[in-house]
C-alpha cells in the first residue's frame, strides 16, 4: 500500500505560496513601479545602465537583473510598463516562464 501524498497535494491542502512564482511576482511589479516614476530619480536610468569597463570580459556576460523581463515580454519593456494595466496582465508569462524555469 502506497501512503505517499504528492507535493502538489499537500501545497493545495495547506495553502502555502510558491516561493518562486511569488518572488517573480514581486520583481514584475517592482520593476514596473520603478519605470514608472518621474520624480526624477536614478532607479530608471540604474536599470538601463551599463558599466564602461575600457574592455570586454572573457566567457559569457553575467546575468542581468532584467534578463528575465526582457526575455518574457522583449526588449522594449521600459516602454511597455507606462500602460499599468497591459503590464499587469503581463505578470503571468514571467511567473510562468520562472517556474518553468525551475
Amino acid at each position: 500500500m502506497n501512503t505517499t501524498v504528492p507535493n502538489v497535494e499537500i501545497k493545495n491542502q495547506t495553502g502555502i505560496t510558491d516561493i518562486v512564482q511569488r518572488a517573480a511576482a514581486l520583481k514584475w511589479n517592482w520593476a514596473g513601479h520603478i519605470c514608472r516614476r518621474e520624480d526624477g530619480r536614478w532607479s530608471p536610468v540604474i536599470l538601463d545602465w551599463q558599466p564602461r569597463t575600457g574592455h570586454k570580459g572573457i566567457g559569457r556576460p553575467p546575468a542581468r537583473w532584467r534578463d528575465d523581463i526582457v526575455k518574457a515580454v522583449g526588449r522594449n519593456w521600459m516602454q511597455l510598463t507606462s500602460n499599468r494595466p497591459r503590464w499587469c496582465a503581463n505578470e503571468k508569462a514571467l511567473v510562468q516562464q520562472w517556474t518553468e524555469k525551475g
